[in-house]
């Protein structure tokens, strides 16, 4: 028994690992993943990768299908509305409910100032792996270690829900001054003015998406 303990931890591990890489926007929606690329990329055994995959299939990021084997799932218009009515309950209760002296503030604009300085340099993936890093930086001022793990995951499953816009500087450039002006409010103790900015700007985000998606979806049905 004690020797099962290791292989399942190094699952654990590179579903994490795969995890990042959806947040990052390294993988995409509808993107086929390779077992030989990545176990090789990994450096870890085919069983080991079928695990993680195994463990991503059941969280709703990865898809199996028989004979074409496993891709990065596309996420449904409901998966959508569900993520940001998540968001909202989550979120904004978090921001609203901070301790002013929360460490966590000072990592609020450790990430606004890394997309400033992402923007700047015109890398727009860049701005939305910031913007990752801020939202799940509001999460942990909840200081619940469930929130966080929970959100780790509905993190990378918005993500997915960006990589549907092929537009990043559309999709991203408007929040960084709005991440920039909640972190000022947060900072100046103002937590329930930011919460209800932050109710306002993920209501603006849902729409955008949303809207982004049903021409998408329009596209493929014009295609088919």
């Amino acid at each position: 028994m004690p020797a099962a303990a290791p292989a399942q931890n190094l699952s654990d591990r590179v579903a994490e690992q795969l995890r990042s890489r959806l947040v990052d926007g390294e993988l995409v929606p509808g993107q086929r993943l390779s077992e030989a690329a990545l176990a090789d990329s990994l450096q870890v055994s085919r069983n080991t990768l079928r695990e993680a995959f195994r463990m991503l299939v059941h969280e709703g990021l990865l898809v199996h299908a028989p004979n074409r084997g496993v891709a990065v799932v596309v996420p449904s218009i409901a998966a959508i509305i569900d993520i940001y009515r998540v968001r909202r309950l989550v979120e904004c209760q978090a921001l609203a409910q901070a301790y002013p002296q929360h460490p966590a503030r000072r990592r609020l604009r450790q990430a606004v100032e890394a997309a400033q300085r992402l923007r700047d340099a015109q890398d727009w993936r860049g701005v939305g792996t910031a913007n990752m890093e801020f939202h799940k930086t509001v999460v942990e001022l909840a200081d619940s270690e469930r929130l966080n793990a929970m959100f780790a995951q509905l993190l990378a499953e918005l993500r997915l829900a960006f990589g549907l816009l092929r537009d990043p500087e559309f999709l991203h450039a408007p929040y960084v001054d709005m991440n920039l002006q909640i972190t000022e409010l947060a900072e100046a103790g103002a937590f329930a003015q930011a919460a209800a900015m932050l109710q306002d700007y993920l209501a603006h985000s849902e729409r955008t998406v949303l809207a982004v998606y049903a021409r998408h979806l329009a596209g493929m049905e014009a295609a088919g």
